[in-house]
């Protein structure tokens, strides 16, 4: 009759203890996805800010070039 209980409160046991693994899993990868958002977008900013200065010439011809 006392083996009901104990097996329902162990098997609830595991039910969390599977639970915390799955949410330390998900929040590390959510922490290693945040640094890869953040390199990502410092490689976005330093190729835009590239695009940029090799516009400046180009886009100075350009205007000489109209001015003709």
């Amino acid at each position: 009759m006392l083996w009901w209980p104990m097996i329902a409160i162990a098997l609830g046991f595991a039910g969390i203890a599977v639970l915390g693994v799955l949410a330390v899993r998900v929040f590390a990868e959510v922490r290693r996805l945040a640094r890869q958002v953040g390199a990502s977008s410092e490689r976005i900013q330093r190729a835009a800010e590239d695009l940029e200065r090799a516009a400046v010439p180009l886009a100075s011809r350009m205007h000489e070039a109209g001015r003709d």
